[in-house]
């Protein structure tokens, strides 16, 4: 297929367990990419053979024959500093191993469509982190990729959603993905796609459901069989009761019972398996997603976000029928699922495809006002005038061939997000002479955000202030536990000679829109500062950075 028109910003969902790649047709349209096997959704599993990787569902059939030699879920790993995967004495990231992912789909992607795909927007979890945020930039760096921004996924579905259903609403985005849970309280009016509140848990999703089953499967094996040894011990039952507890999941979805037939050791005994019983075993899972989606309404509701028109379902783990039926017992609200396997990268490729108008708009718009007054500095939308605007859309939309309403909506789309995490830095608290973390950005902080706190020095003549910059999910300003922090950086600032003890030293945090961190320290009597933007190499640094990228150029993809 030769598209008449693509966009040079495509979108990515990068999931857990699945992925796939969109992008904006010639009337305005998100599409997700049809892959070479014909399908839509990519298995995120890769198996290293050799020089060759080999990503999909033939990396996933093989994971029985070769446990040794497969990896799947790398993005639970993405900014773990300590985890690694060896391959032949080699180890291997998470980010090495995602961008492997992020290849097949370019790969399949440019062959269908026959255009290079190189600008990419692609999405993580809402409460991702810095270090998290970071890793998925690298994976998309380590694939050649050009990262123009990363998008909560909760967000990219809102945006889809939005799409299709233009009226004023209020909808709660309850996102169940194969690896991780989110879910974002989000108001849709007038093309403004507002995040009022988010929470979640990057370590909770379907996977963690099949785990469930595996055990319980793996139990029943020990007592139908009368052996004493742990199937889950040998890596190769092991992964063929992860295919097997995956598939009874979702057989489990349309039908109320099945029989799951489980091999170890020689013996083979048929455990039977209903729809309730499965409920059953998972039942503490699905209650914790409760527990989030309600803390993430008590937020909103501190925000005046108190009336719900819809629950949006996206992510393939809410095809669970226990999972609608246990939100419509809660809640109440009108439950729709809509496009779980797809939702997010279409949100995604919308995004990028604004990302690309508004460029080329603001590019039109430089020139016109250079035409009138010579060369002149870019202007905030607000400062531009209304017809100016409109011909500089007229004028993209008939260059791209693209409807003119179409532009204008998508250009004048905003969308605003909000932050998952709080930010400070350690400071000594006065009255306990002890560390405490210090908050100055806080969870559910609309972005971008900068915001200043002013600390004093504690000693007489200091000379230099170092500063440990702390993310983490405490929504108090003074955290009295380290523990509950995350240091992301560090700032140091050389003082003035002879300050007096209780010095003020002025701090600013900017948090951008897509999550990632800048800091500035000054001292005001000297108006010396120093300004940090959060760079993280905990988990690669730039040796190893290096040293994959020139793996990557001899390593083929399949």
């Amino acid at each position: 297929m030769t598209a008449e028109y693509i966009p040079t910003i495509f979108g990515i969902d990068l999931g857990t367990t699945y992925s796939c790649i969109s992008y904006m047709d010639q009337y305005g349209k998100p599409v997700i990419v049809s892959l070479e096997d014909g399908g839509t959704i990519l298995p995120s599993v890769v198996r290293f053979e050799g020089e060759q990787r080999i990503v999909g569902m033939e990396a996933k059939n093989s994971a029985v024959l070769f446990p040794d030699q497969v990896v799947r879920e790398v993005k639970r790993h993405m900014g773990q500093p300590d985890w690694r995967f060896f391959y032949k004495r080699i180890e291997y990231t998470a980010e090495e191993i995602s961008s492997y992912i992020l290849r097949k789909l370019v790969l399949d992607a440019e062959r269908y469509l026959h255009v290079p795909v190189k600008d990419v927007v692609i999405t993580c979890p809402a409460y991702f982190g810095i270090l998290q945020r970071d890793a998925t930039v690298r994976a998309g760096e380590l694939a050649g990729l050009v990262v123009r921004e990363i998008i909560n996924e909760p967000t990219a579905a809102a945006i889809t959603y939005g799409l299709q259903n233009e009226k004023d609403q209020t909808i709660l985005v309850y996102d169940l993905g194969g690896g991780t849970f989110d879910t974002t309280v989000i108001t849709v009016k007038a093309g403004e796609i507002a995040v009022v509140a988010t929470g979640g848990d990057d370590n909770l999703g379907g996977r963690n459901w099949d785990e469930g089953l595996l055990v319980y499967l793996a139990e029943q094996w020990q007592a139908l069989s009368g052996s004493n040894s742990d199937p889950t011990d040998s890596p190769e039952s092991l992964q063929d009761l992860w295919s097997k507890a995956e598939v009874a999941k979702i057989t489990l979805s349309s039908r109320l019972h099945t029989t799951v037939t489980v091999t170890h050791e020689g013996k083979r005994v048929s455990v039977p398996l209903s729809r309730e019983k499965f409920a059953f075993l998972t039942s503490h899972l699905l209650e914790k997603t409760i527990k989030f989606t309600q803390e993430t309404m008590y937020n909103a509701r501190m925000r005046d976000c108190e009336h719900y028109d819809q629950i949006i379902l996206v992510g393939g783990s809410t095809r669970m029928p226990q999972v609608a039926e246990r939100l419509a017992s809660e809640f109440n609200i009108p439950l729709r699922i809509f496009e779980p396997d797809t939702a997010v990268a279409r949100g995604a490729a919308i995004y990028g495809y604004k990302l690309f108008l508004d460029e080329k708009i603001a590019w039109r718009l430089e020139q016109m006002g250079e035409q009138k007054s010579g060369p002149q500095q870019p202007q905030p939308r607000s400062s531009v005038i209304p017809e100016d605007l409109r011909t500089a859309q007229a004028e993209v939309a008939k260059n791209d061939g693209m409807p003119f309403e179409t532009v204008k909506k998508f250009n004048e789309m905003t969308v605003s997000n909000v932050t998952s995490h709080s930010f400070g830095v350690i400071v000594r608290d006065v009255a306990t002479n002890e560390e405490i973390i210090s908050n100055i950005i806080m969870i559910n902080d609309t972005l971008p955000m900068t915001e200043s706190k002013t600390f004093y020095t504690t000693i007489p003549n200091q000379e230099v202030v170092e500063m440990k910059i702390v993310e983490n999910t405490q929504f108090e300003h003074r955290v009295f536990e380290l523990a509950k922090g995350q240091e992301v950086g560090k700032v140091s600032l050389h003082l003035p000679p002879r300050l007096p003890v209780q010095s003020p030293i002025e701090v600013s945090f900017t948090l951008q829109r897509d999550g990632r961190l800048s800091t500035t320290a000054r001292e005001p009597k000297s108006n010396r500062q120093v300004m940090v933007y959060i760079q993280t190499d905990r988990v690669m640094s730039s040796e190893q950075y290096q040293a994959a990228r020139q793996r990557s150029s001899g390593v083929s993809i399949s």
